[in-house]
């Protein structure tokens, strides 16, 4: 009762009795319960004002051309990132920064063409990986080694190349099978002959040639060193030993004429 003892005091009550305020929430998205669904608002770059207890955000069907660094506030808790049917072309090594906590990421039907081992490196516990619908048509191994945690990963519908280069990642898909989902959808894209050969059925003497007759970078730095070395060499060599005949043929001639009779003649 002592609440209605005069404005002051009924002001305070007031106060306490009012909710605390929610977390702050983007206005292109609808929050709750540590959930934030921002897809399909035609959204250009990531949301800043995300509450740091976000856990799963989804941002599909958007028009995110670019993940830069510091593309996401901190979202020290956020579990599932998903960014599926955007235009994302470019994910940069420094942009998933701070997301340690992360255990599922979708980047389905998007432009992606190539990847690097550092944009994952933060991604220490990420168990689900989707690269599906995108346009790859290589994955360097150690994009994947960097995640330690993963059980799952999608690769299906990209345009994969079966040349040589693609006997890496070949390698590490064949050691982990148990990862791998939709293996039947892993298909040759190029060359035209292989076009549609799921590369999971390749073996290994698929590649001997490659195996054979494969030469790294470094061996090609090399032979473009040693070559025009050696090529100078062998014409210092050439003209230094035709040299060194020239003198000697030289010297002998000289000291053959010393040695001739004289023959003097009367008067």
């Amino acid at each position: 009762m002592g609440c209605w003892r005069g404005p002051s005091t009924v002001l305070a009550c007031l106060l306490l009795l009012r909710p605390l305020p929610s977390p702050a929430c983007p206005a292109a998205c609808r929050c709750s319960s540590g959930e934030a669904d921002c897809s399909k608002h035609a959204l250009c770059e990531v949301p800043q004002s995300l509450s740091a207890n976000t856990s799963t955000l989804w941002l599909g069907y958007n028009f995110i051309t670019v993940l830069g660094p510091q593309s996401f506030p901190p979202l020290p808790g956020l579990l599932l990132l998903s960014l599926p049917h955007n235009h994302l072309g470019l994910i940069h090594s420094q942009a998933l920064v701070g997301l340690g906590a992360l255990q599922e990421l979708d980047l389905s039907n998007n432009y992606l063409t190539a990847l690097t081992p550092e944009t994952f490196l933060p991604l220490t516990s990420l168990a689900t990986l989707n690269l599906g619908s995108n346009r790859l048509g290589e994955l360097d191994p150690g994009v994947l080694h960097a995640l330690p945690q993963l059980q799952a990963l999608l690769l299906q519908d990209n345009p994969w190349v079966c040349s040589c280069g693609i006997l890496p990642l070949w390698h590490w898909l064949s050691h982990n099978r148990e990862k791998v989902r939709e293996k039947s959808l892993l298909l040759c894209r190029v060359p035209e002959h292989l076009n549609e050969y799921p590369i999971m059925a390749f073996r290994n003497e698929s590649f001997r040639q490659c195996q054979e007759t494969s030469l790294s970078a470094q061996h090609y730095i090399t032979f473009l060193i040693i070559g025009p070395f050696s090529f100078m060499a062998s014409i210092f060599f050439c003209t230094f030993m035709g040299s060194i005949i020239v003198i000697y043929h030289n010297l002998h001639r000289e000291s053959h004429f010393w040695r001739r009779p004289r023959i003097c003649r009367g008067h």
